[in-house]
């Protein structure tokens, strides 16, 4: 029985653990994100939102036309997935 209730114990646990990460986003330092437009590398895809590329690991600028929106950060060469 106390096997059971340990199991039971530790199944609710790493539920609700999961479930606070799920709102969790990584965001960038800013100094990381500050790339200037046109050095910008491409880190997701057309329209791509903001949580989906900060979810990736990159920085996320919608405020200049034109220019890429979703991008790896300055110091380093790849997104996290």
């Amino acid at each position: 029985m106390v096997h059971k209730s340990f199991l039971l114990f530790a199944i609710v646990l790493i539920l609700g653990l999961s479930s606070l990460t799920n709102g969790f986003t990584l965001q960038r330092p800013t100094q990381q994100c500050a790339v200037q437009p046109k050095a910008r590398v491409n880190c997701g895809y057309p329209y791509i939102s903001a949580q989906t590329c900060h979810s990736r690991g990159c920085c996320f600028d919608s405020s200049i036309p034109g220019v890429i929106w979703c991008f790896f950060p300055g110091s380093d060469s790849e997104c996290i997935s």
